[in-house]
């Protein structure tokens, strides 16, 4: 049996314990990478995730089980969306618009509001039952949500009987106005846009335009501009 000096046997021991808490701190990594966890907090229960996954989409998928018409929404509307959105979906101040516009969007002024812009109907349930009322949000009830949508369909005349019942099973029959109107856009012989989809970033061509001039739209002020601009008039160009 080898001896060693005491001073060595103290260093050997030393050296292999640091490597016996190496190898089991290895052993950790590699059983952590495997099972895709890092010891840290807990696994979300079922009702946690069921609480965050609330998303609706165009299929009706994720949509909760419950009806409404716009009879019953028209109170709830009063009661809860009218302060900012006005009792018609008109609009108070600068609040959005929610009804009406149909047929402005190739005008110098276009309206977007539900019933003239917006492809599907989950958009509208899915962000009014996430969002609002504003200031107090997800506290509407799945049928309080379909009353109110129903609602804003009949102002904008997508329905016009105000018994319809909207539902988790009737959700999909409604095909708003603009739907037909959104397209992929994956422009595979747009110029500029190469195959491999990555951007031009150097010496681009663009057939870009200026078609209008801000002040159409009342953003831009008449007075106090660049010398360039102050002396063109309401809806020139540049």
């Amino acid at each position: 049996m080898l001896k060693f000096p005491k001073a060595v046997s103290r260093r050997f021991a030393q050296v292999t314990a640091a490597a016996m808490v190496a190898g089991v701190a290895m052993s950790g990594m590699a059983s952590a990478e495997e099972t895709k966890k890092f010891g840290l907090g807990r696994e979300a229960t079922e009702e946690e995730v069921a609480a965050w996954d609330i998303d609706v989409r165009p299929d009706g998928k994720g949509l909760p089980v419950g009806k409404g018409n716009a009879a019953k929404g028209e109170a709830i509307f009063a009661a809860k969306c009218a302060i900012c959105h006005g009792d018609f979906a008109e609009g108070v101040d600068r609040w959005p618009v929610l009804a009406g516009g149909r047929d402005t969007l190739k005008s110098q002024n276009p309206v977007k509001t539900v019933g003239s812009y917006w492809p599907y109907l989950s958009t509208a349930f899915d962000y009014i039952h996430r969002a609002m009322p504003f200031g107090n949000a997800q506290t509407l009830k799945p049928d309080e949500t379909y009353s109110i949508i129903a609602y804003i369909l009949l102002m904008n005349d997508v329905i016009t009987d105000d018994q319809f019942e909207l539902s988790d099973k009737t959700f999909t029959s409604i095909q708003m106005p603009n739907e037909k109107n959104f397209i992929d856009d994956d422009r595979p012989d747009a110029k500029n846009v190469k195959k491999d989809g990555e951007p031009c970033m150097k010496d681009c061509k663009s057939d870009v335009k200026i078609t209008m001039h801000a002040r159409v739209l009342d953003v831009t002020p008449e007075t106090g501009g660049s010398k360039n601009n102050e002396d063109a008039p309401k809806g020139s160009i540049d």
